[in-house]
């Protein structure tokens, strides 16, 4: 049981970082703070450990 509700707080982590990144992409000022932004959205989950 504790398998299971890491991975589930692990996959919760990831989505609630990645909601952030695309709000963030979102309401950007400028199209090379977007590309930043886009550039860390693309590196995965491996920002969020």
């Amino acid at each position: 049981m504790s398998t299971f509700s890491a991975k589930w707080r692990q996959r919760r982590r990831i989505a609630r970082g990645r909601r952030e990144i695309d709000q963030a992409i979102a309401r950007a000022p400028s199209p090379s703070m977007r590309h930043e932004l886009l550039a860390i959205a693309n590196r995965g989950e491996q920002i969020f450990r």
